[in-house]
């Protein structure tokens, strides 16, 4: 076996526990090449030569084309059968219902087909389950309901794996247009259109749900046109799609870029009222981009369908009623709030539990009475944060349990999932690789795990050891510049698969040092030259790094994080959000 890289300017334990890692010798000579052929900044170089981008397509890479990168929609299987059928029924004014997942996915997939109906002067009914009371996916009595009053069911973000529920809307037609991972038997919909079916050619599994609905639209659009009609603008809902994405962590590549991209754009133009209003109550002061898809809408959105009312995210994607929006996103803000505040009180929980386990098991895991099934998700993903091991956190209501996992990076939790549910040990569960959900008896809890632990062993996730932190390269605070992190910009959007780029600030000292909360930190550095640049460290006090840089003593840093722009106040000025340091001298 090869020896490991060198540790980037020499750091093999930081502040946080991880070792920096920089660019590889053959990414530093593409970045030359690059600055050399493109004439691009040195940081975004790097950036570029970091995804493997060559210099002649650098240009299409920080342009990315929805039309060049769009693939024919019938390229999916049981596309052509779906869009024929659903423009059927919108043709002949027949009754559909729409059935969807109780998260931003599932909300936008929704609020795609609504608003797309609505613009052809068309209603469709909406039916979100209840994450209590009736769990995730379509359950028998709600298709049966439906049935007796509709004449098609499409399913969004969910039905791959829902037999019975779907045999339960007989004769009605079901179409289901899903992402997640399929078993070896599909269950008897008119059509199933999900790139992640067994039996899928394509290489779109990448999409989430609403990504393949829009594919659908785009197929219905095209089979329009072929009859001399005109389809709904597809563009204008390029928003929704963005916020699934993102929310939903689906990798930032090929198309998923392309949506996002131009999903941040339509966005900013605040046409659709809802993510406007929803925007407002978040306080976002400027130009939407990823992170604020996944950090300040997407929770929000996902608020009602953890705690609250499991409708409230879709029906605030989908009005067009300025009074009903502004409603629906001041009770969202409000159940965010209520949400953070259970997800600490069962995060405190899941990790002493899952410390006295062992962080260096192939599986980090967590079960408690009465955890809200609603954070669970949010709390495994924090556990696979702090461990860098897949985690999972389940929530037991008597003697049944419902948890949440989230895995890491070569290591197909979904998978391993659906093999329990196989095996008899889980009543439910499915999902894809990255996440996935389940259905536990207590007595079968123990076992559950321990075979769960085996199969992810066997993907190697007891070999992951501290989680490195990689790093762009190295800047001084003063070629930390507005303009800089603009051009930086351009190779995103940025998220999972598509990690932002980090960089290393050298030898700076602590000018200024404020705790924002009672888990922030705001703080000011300053190199030896007298450049100085602002920084936030959120939930510092999570690790070590609070404390050491909050009783810094004027001791000198190597620090490292990520550029943003500050918008506050209408003045544009670079930031640092600072995720790790290591003291270098007192």
């Amino acid at each position: 076996m090869s020896e490991p890289a060198p540790a980037f300017l020499d750091v093999e334990v930081s502040a946080t526990g991880r070792r920096w890692v920089g660019p590889t010798p053959e990414q530093d000579r593409h970045a030359q090449a690059l600055i050399q052929t493109t004439g691009l900044p040195d940081a975004l170089c790097r950036i570029l030569a970091a995804r493997g981008v060559k210099a002649e397509n650098a240009a299409a890479f920080l342009a990315p084309s929805l039309r060049e990168l769009m693939p024919d929609p019938s390229t999916l299987k049981d596309m052509d059968k779906a869009a024929t059928r659903f423009l059927a029924a919108v043709s002949s004014g027949q009754r559909i219902a729409i059935f969807a997942d109780y998260d931003v996915d599932g909300g936008a997939s929704a609020a795609l087909l609504i608003s797309w109906l609505r613009d052809l002067g068309l209603t469709a009914t909406l039916y979100i389950p209840d994450r209590i009371d009736e769990g995730y996916g379509p359950n028998e009595a709600a298709m049966a309901a439906l049935a007796r009053d509709h004449d098609l069911i499409v399913c969004v973000d969910c039905g791959t794996l829902s037999h019975e529920p779907i045999k339960a809307a007989a004769p009605v037609d079901v179409i289901v247009l899903d992402h997640h991972q399929g078993g070896e038997t599909l269950p008897p919909a008119h059509s199933i259109v999900n790139p992640n079916r067994q039996d899928e050619v394509s290489e779109l599994t990448y999409l989430c749900a609403a990504g393949v609905v829009f594919m659908l639209l785009v197929a219905v659009n095209r089979l329009m046109r072929s009859a001399g009609k005109t389809g709904p603008d597809l563009l204008a809902l390029l928003d929704l799609v963005a916020l699934a994405t993102v929310a939903d962590v689906a990798p930032l590549q090929g198309l998923n870029r392309a949506f996002v991209q131009q999903g941040l754009k339509i966005m900013g133009q605040r046409k659709r009222v809802g993510l406007t209003a929803l925007a407002d109550v978040a306080r976002m002061d400027a130009a939407p981009n990823a992170y604020h898809l996944g950090f300040l809408l997407g929770p929000r959105v996902n608020a009602g369908g953890r705690i609250g009312k499991a409708d409230l995210g879709a029906r605030l994607l989908s009005t067009n009623d300025l009074h009903e929006a502004s409603a629906l996103a001041e009770r969202l803000e409000d159940l965010n709030k209520d949400r953070r505040d259970i997800e600490e009180q069962v995060r405190l929980k899941a990790l002493e539990q899952a410390e006295a386990r062992g962080f260096d098991a192939p599986l980090v895991w967590a079960a408690g009475e009465g955890w809200h099934p609603g954070v669970v998700g949010i709390v495994a993903s924090r556990l696979k944060d702090a461990a860098n091991r897949p985690a999972l956190v389940i929530g037991f209501d008597g003697e049944d349990g419902k948890g949440s996992g989230r895995s890491i990076s070569g290591v197909d939790l979904g998978a391993s999932i659906a093999r329990l549910v196989a095996e008899g040990l889980l009543e439910k569960g499915g999902g894809h690789k990255m996440a996935a959900g389940l259905s536990v008896s207590r007595d079968n809890l123990e076992p559950a795990m321990a075979r769960l632990a085996e199969l992810l062993a066997a993907q190697g996730s007891d070999k992951a050891g501290p989680s490195d932190l990689r790093l762009t390269g190295v800047l001084a605070p003063r070629a930390a510049t507005v303009e800089l992190i603009e051009a930086l910009e351009q190779a995103g959007p940025f998220g999972a698969g598509a990690p932002a780029p980090r960089f290393a600030l050298p030898s700076v000292r602590v000018s200024f040092a404020k705790r924002a909360g009672e888990n922030h930190l705001r703080l000011t550095f300053q190199d030896e030259a007298g450049a100085r640049i602002d920084a936030i460290a959120f939930r510092a006090f999570d690790s070590p790094l609070g404390a050491l840089l909050e009783g810094h003593n004027g001791a000198i840093f190597n620090v490292a994080g990520r550029l943003e722009v500050d918008s506050w106040g209408g003045r544009k000025k670079p930031k640092l959000r600072l995720e790790d340091a290591v003291k270098i001298s007192a």
